[in-house]
């Protein structure tokens, strides 16, 4: 028998989930709460959705039309939440540039995406002249600067961003349409090959705004974010729209401080001085930031920041306490919008030492509502949830990527079987909580068995004289493999601590925590540098390419 559809009088209103539907809360009951640039330039909510009309306004008077894309190249800042809501809105496609990409791959999102507008900061006019040649789609370009007297450009330019919105009206009169409408692309920042585009609907960004809401809101206390908070991004916005906090911020009212560049005696200033209390980054921007000595004078003691994108070490979480900050994790990719499982701690466990806290904290979390995470074998059955059996992480969202763009290949590979497979490998224990032991790409293989390197590095990174720590697999003509720790010492510590002794460390601790058999194979080298990727993260294809070339 088939289902019944609910069927509607003609004057009902259908109400699509577009993103122009998160700005009513705010306007309704926050129109003058506070949204500042580096604490320079500040304004309300009302003059928020007054420059969001102006936006765009102006940008239709370029000729934007809806299913055109737009593509933005700013540091965090105002003008980028703007263009979070404006180009949506009109029904147009806004392109999130990673500008920390190389000139060439930056040159290729662009014509692979087929932007046909570019707004730029004048700080990026260097990357501009060496691509602008180049550019297959971008006919219109509008400049951004935060100077005085804008620099000389190396293109034509139809409009400066303030200008551009002070001749517009700021009474654009958004329409409705189908809330599966494209309302977002960017690229991964992945480690093989050319970027790959994804993408997402207003539908799939307005359900992920309220499946992240109801778990941070739904917090009892650990993690719980309400509208007396103060939030700041530490995570690029051009990543997975700053992982849809933005989003979520706007709707829910909260003062917003946009800190521009990310430099971390900013940052330790803003926290100060704009009062931030809930944030969100990769662990080597924190680490950048707590290492700077601004962060001495720096009270951290209400801020909750969510680490993600890579696994937070333990180590990391136990300082973090003791400088009375709510640290934990979360988990997502550029393919799920991102946010897809958040570690908060039940009310019994806050009353553990800071070090068994630290362990949940640390873990990959527990999903979302509405979030389907399953860890299977590669039949897709799943694996016992006893904190221990193994398998690849899959998922099932309503917020995401439906594929690549332009890649139909790729894109069914990543949705093979009807779960999008996230490469990652881990374990589920008996209270629900999600562990990511390493990538499928970054796991050691030694002797015929998996060794995570993502535990090996949580160990090693608990040594006083680390700094930060990579582990990759190097070939080993008797075991395949055998793991290799690139260690950054901190600076005050150099010549305090051998490599043998290092080892000894790390040894002994992977024998008394079981860690892997193959584990105590470890051999330690120190570096003058790590390398990571465009956003953070650490990059082991390339440090397993040439790893003596980073050794002291």
């Amino acid at each position: 028998m088939p289902v019944r559809i609910v069927q509607s009088t003609a004057s009902a209103y259908s109400y699509p989930l577009l993103i122009k539907q998160l700005l009513l809360t705010p306007l309704s009951i926050a129109p003058d709460q506070e949204i500042t640039y580096q604490g320079k330039l500040r304004y309300n909510y009302r003059k928020l959705r007054e420059r969001i009309g102006r936006l765009a306004g102006g940008l239709a008077a370029l000729g934007v039309e809806s299913g055109q894309t737009v593509a933005m190249m700013d540091w965090d800042s105002h003008r980028y939440l703007e263009s979070f809501f404006a180009v949506p809105m009109m029904g147009a496609i806004l392109q999130t540039v990673n500008v920390r990409l190389s000139p060439e791959q930056i040159l290729y999102t662009l014509n692979h995406a087929g932007a046909d507008v570019l707004m730029v900061n004048s700080e990026f006019f260097p990357i501009l002249a060496e691509i602008a040649g180049k550019l297959e789609t971008v006919k219109t370009f509008v400049l951004i600067s935060d100077e005085p007297a804008m620099p000389t450009s190396p293109v034509a330019a139809v409009a400066e961003y303030e200008a551009m919105l002070a001749a517009a009206s700021p009474d654009y009169d958004f329409p409705d349409f189908d809330e599966n409408a494209q309302a977002t692309t960017f690229y991964t920042t992945g480690t093989t090959g050319n970027p790959k585009g994804v993408y997402f609907s207003h539908r799939q960004l307005v359900l992920h705004t309220l499946g992240v809401a109801s778990v941070l809101g739904g917090a009892h206390r650990q993690g719980h974010i309400h509208r007396d908070d103060v939030y700041m991004p530490m995570t690029p916005m051009f990543h997975v729209h700053a992982w849809g906090f933005p989003y979520l911020a706007t709707m829910m009212g909260l003062k917003q401080v946009y800190p521009g560049r990310y430099q971390p005696d900013v940052i330790c200033r803003l926290i100060h001085e704009e009062g931030v209390s809930f944030s969100h980054c990769v662990p080597t921007i924190l680490h950048m930031i707590l290492s700077h000595a601004k962060a001495r004078e720096t009270d951290f003691s209400k801020l909750k920041i969510l680490i993600g994108g890579a696994a937070l070490p333990e180590a990391m979480a136990v300082a973090a306490q003791k400088l009375g900050m709510d640290l934990f994790s979360g988990y997502g990719m550029s393919e799920t919008c991102p946010v897809l499982s958040i570690a908060h701690l039940d009310t019994s466990d806050l009353a553990l030492d800071t070090e068994a806290q630290a362990v949940i904290r640390a873990k990959t979390g527990r999903p979302l509502p509405l979030v389907d995470l399953r860890v299977v074998d590669p039949q897709l059955r799943d694996v016992a949830h006893d904190g221990k059996a193994t398998g690849e992480v899959v998922v099932r969202a309503p917020w995401l990527t439906q594929g690549y763009v332009g890649a139909p290949e790729a894109s069914e590979e990543l949705w093979a079987g009807g779960y999008l497979h996230t490469a990652d490998i881990g374990n589920i224990n008996p209270a629900g909580y999600l562990k990511v032991t390493d990538r499928i790409k970054d796991v050691i293989k030694t002797g015929g068995e998996w060794t995570s390197s993502l535990q090996l590095e949580d160990i090693i990174a608990k040594h006083e004289a680390v700094h930060e720590v990579a582990v990759i697999g190097v070939p080993d003509d008797k075991w395949g493999e055998r793991p290799l720790a690139l260690v950054l010492l901190k600076p005050e510590l150099l010549g305090q601590v051998s490599e043998h002794a290092l080892r000894n460390f790390a040894a002994h601790a992977i024998e008394a925590q079981g860690v892997s058999r193959y584990g105590v194979l470890l051999q330690v080298r120190f570096v003058k540098t790590l390398v990571k990727t465009s956003v953070g993260k650490m990059n082991k294809r390339l440090m397993r390419a040439d790893p003596e070339a980073l050794c002291l």
